[in-house]
């Protein structure tokens, strides 16, 4: 390590950890703040600050959320909401499943943040008209938000930030990860059901009053509608075939959002208010913070200590990664873990001479996402669901959640460790 250096970017990353998990300052503040402190101190150069910021993740976060404002106002995310709602004849425990796998879909082709960010609201308004407490139906969004996340490149931020280092395309992640996401759904949703099964009883009269709303009363725009889901889809088709084309996914979510710009004739000021610039710089902040750890030579003293307690066997690094993934993003933020671990990876791989980094990858990518799961800190989409509930009087206290998350995701990481071995380090 460089001596003064080292020590000034792990007691700077140290301390914005600690005051991303207290939750007092908000995290783009810390992030930016302690970007900032490396460089006034000299641990990093300005040009080498910058050049640390991984432009694939903020472009792609940036096009996607582009997309997803303009969507949006064409209400259409609201009626599968509703059109789910009423599928399920008005029956709590159908209503919590059809509304798991509506946010599950949305969360995989376009983000858990922003899928959560729609369907919460309208959950709100369905379980009042049901006069049922909307915790069970939250805590399973909250859930479905971070697997479905999991099964794509754009689903969940993790997967973004290691499909550029990882080298992986929007296919890998579906082949990958697709199968074990399904898997874990599936089991952790009837679960759930079993567990809130007292909870989930209302009035056959109020059931009824779910079937009058009408989900069409819910597309404001129909014009836009058509537009924007053309565009959306030709976006995630360019996702698909980015590997073919040469094209990395910023390019083709920007290049998307610019496209649905132009053909609806939206301002680009009230759509660019609707984008989470808070997210955006925290980003940038925590890219510059690991930036200054791989500088100094903390990431390779850690690379060096990993392979010393494996052996360097691939196997056992990887089950590693996984649960140790797992765990910490149940104890902090998985986007902060996951931006510390993808150089730690790389780092690994040159020094055990490890020439397929592939299965770690996805022993991390499944450990983050899924681990995120486990208390309502360990990943965005949780934070915004709580502050959403919190906000219209209904708050999901951190004990009671982690009392229903916590087992549920270890279960999900004794799956994703049962599938790893099984079809992915053979």
């Amino acid at each position: 390590m460089q001596g003064i250096d080292a020590y000034i970017a792990v007691g700077v990353f140290v301390a914005a950890y600690a005051m991303i998990v207290a939750e007092r300052v908000h995290r783009a503040v810390v992030a930016l703040t302690g970007a900032a402190v490396v460089v006034f101190t000299g641990v990093l150069t300005q040009e080498r600050a910058v050049a640390a910021i991984d432009f694939n993740t903020i472009g792609l976060l940036v096009g996607m959320m582009i997309i997803v404002a303009v969507t949006r106002r064409s209400g259409v995310f609201e009626f599968l909401a509703v059109f789910a709602a009423r599928l399920a004849r008005g029956e709590p425990w159908k209503i919590l499943v059809a509304l798991a796998v509506v946010t599950a879909v949305l969360s995989a082709f376009l983000d858990n943040v922003t899928a959560v960010f729609l369907v919460v609201p309208v959950t709100l308004a369905i379980t009042r008209t049901l006069q049922l407490r909307p915790l069970p139906f939250l805590v399973a969004e909250i859930m479905a938000s971070n697997i479905g996340g999991t099964a794509t490149l754009i689903g969940d931020p993790p997967n973004i930030m290691i499909s550029g280092p990882a080298g992986l395309g929007f296919v890998d992640f579906i082949v990958n990860l697709a199968p074990v996401a399904a898997a874990v759904f599936v089991v952790t949703v009837p679960l759930l059901v079993l567990i809130f099964r007292r909870r989930l009883v209302a009035d056959p009269e109020l059931q009824a009053a779910i079937l009058k709303m009408r989900p069409q009363d819910y597309l404001h725009d129909r014009p836009l509608l058509y537009k924007s889901l053309t565009v959306l889809g030709l976006t995630i088709i360019g996702f698909i075939l980015h590997q073919f084309v040469h094209l990395p996914p910023a390019s083709i979510a920007l290049g998307g959002a610019a496209i649905l710009l132009l053909v609806t004739g939206s301002e680009p000021e009230d759509v660019l208010r609707d984008i989470e610039w808070g997210t955006i710089f925290f980003f940038a902040g925590l890219f510059v913070l690991v930036g200054a750890l791989e500088e100094t030579g903390v990431i390779r003293l850690v690379a060096q200590l990993t392979l010393d307690l494996t052996g360097g066997e691939v196997v056992a690094t990887g089950l590693l990664i996984l649960w140790v993934a797992a765990l910490a993003s149940t104890i902090v933020d998985n986007i902060p873990f996951v931006a510390a671990m993808i150089p730690l990876l790389q780092e690994v791989g040159r020094l055990g001479g490890v020439a397929d980094l592939e299965p770690l990858w996805w022993s991390l990518a499944l450990g983050a996402c899924l681990g995120g799961n486990g208390s309502l800190v360990g990943a965005a989409a949780n934070v915004v669901v709580a502050g959403l509930a919190e906000k219209h009087g209904y708050p999901i206290r951190f004990v009671r959640y982690l009392a229903v998350g916590f087992p549920l995701m270890l279960l999900s990481i004794v799956i994703s460790t049962g599938y790893l071995l099984v079809f992915t380090f053979r």
